[in-house]
C-alpha cells in the first residue's frame, strides 16, 4: 500500500454508528503522521469516533519515532509480531475511507492510481491502535495502523499489497473482537474480490501531501491495468 487515502466524513455516523465531536472535513489525500477519526468500541460497547496519528507507537516503544515505520500491519503476522499481537485482542479499530491510492511503476515514472468500490460506497480498513505516553510530559498520544494483504487480480499489475476493505457488515465483526485464532485472521484479512472495486489513474497532484482537493481523485485517463 502506497500510504495516501482519502475520506468523505459527512456519513460516517450513519455508516458505522459511531458517536464522538469532530469536525473533520472531506479529506482527499491523507498521509502517515496526520491525525484522522477511526472507529473504535469503547468500554460502554459502543462505537466511538477517535482522532489518532497515522503511524503506531506501541505503548512499550522507547519513543515516538516508531510510527514512521508502522503505517501498514500485514495480516499474515499479526499474531507473531509484539507490536500487534496483544492489539489484535484488545484494540481494534476501522479506518473509513472512499478509496485510497497506489503508484504503477511505467519505467522510470510511477504513476498515481485511485482505487475505489465501483458502487463508490464508503468502506473502512481494519486497523489497530494503541495510546503511548510521553515520558516527559506525560501527553498521551493515540496512533493506528492499517492491515494490508496480498494484492488481488486487478491490484496485482499495480503493487503486491494492498489494504483490506470492509463494508458494514465485516466491520462490525472486526471490532467485536470476536475473531482471535489464526485461521480465522486469515480468512477475514483476504483481498476482496477483484471484480468489486476499480483502479484510475489520477493527477500527480496527489504526490505531495498539501495538495487536498477533489483534483487528486479525478481521472485523467482509462484505466490502463
Amino acid at each position: 500500500m502506497g500510504g495516501r487515502f482519502g475520506v468523505s466524513y459527512r456519513d460516517i455516523k450513519a455508516v458505522w454508528s459511531s458517536y464522538g465531536e469532530f469536525s473533520f472535513q472531506t479529506r482527499y489525500n491523507i498521509a502517515p503522521s496526520q491525525e484522522v477519526p477511526v472507529i473504535i468500541r469503547n468500554n460502554n460497547g459502543r462505537n466511538e469516533a477517535k482522532v489518532m496519528k497515522w503511524g503506531l507507537v506501541p505503548s512499550w516503544a522507547p519513543d515516538s519515532s516508531m510510527g514512521q515505520r508502522m503505517i501498514n500491519a500485514r495480516s499474515e503476522t499479526l499474531l507473531e509480531k509484539p507490536s500487534f499481537r496483544q492489539a489484535v485482542q484488545k484494540r481494534r479499530c476501522l479506518i473509513p475511507a472512499n478509496g485510497f491510492y497506489e503508484w504503477r511503476r511505467e519505467a522510470k515514472r510511477k504513476i498515481p492510481m485511485w482505487i475505489q468500490f465501483k458502487t463508490r460506497e464508503p468502506f473502512a480498513f481494519p486497523g489497530l491502535w494503541d495510546c503511548w505516553i510521553d515520558r516527559d510530559t506525560g501527553k498521551p498520544l493515540y496512533s493506528f495502523t492499517i492491515i494490508t494483504t496480498h494484492a488481488n487480480a486487478l491490484l496485482r499489475p499495480i503493487h503486491d499489497r494492498m489494504p483490506v476493505m470492509y463494508r458494514k457488515d465485516m466491520g462490525r465483526q472486526w471490532l467485536e473482537e470476536s475473531i482471535s485464532d489464526e485461521l480465522e485472521l486469515s480468512l477475514v484479512t483476504q483481498p476482496v474480490v477483484s471484480e468489486e472495486p476499480e483502479a484510475y489513474e489520477v493527477s500527480t497532484l496527489v504526490n505531495s501531501p498539501d495538495n487536498n482537493s477533489p483534483e487528486c481523485v479525478r481521472r485523467v485517463s482509462p484505466v490502463r491495468v
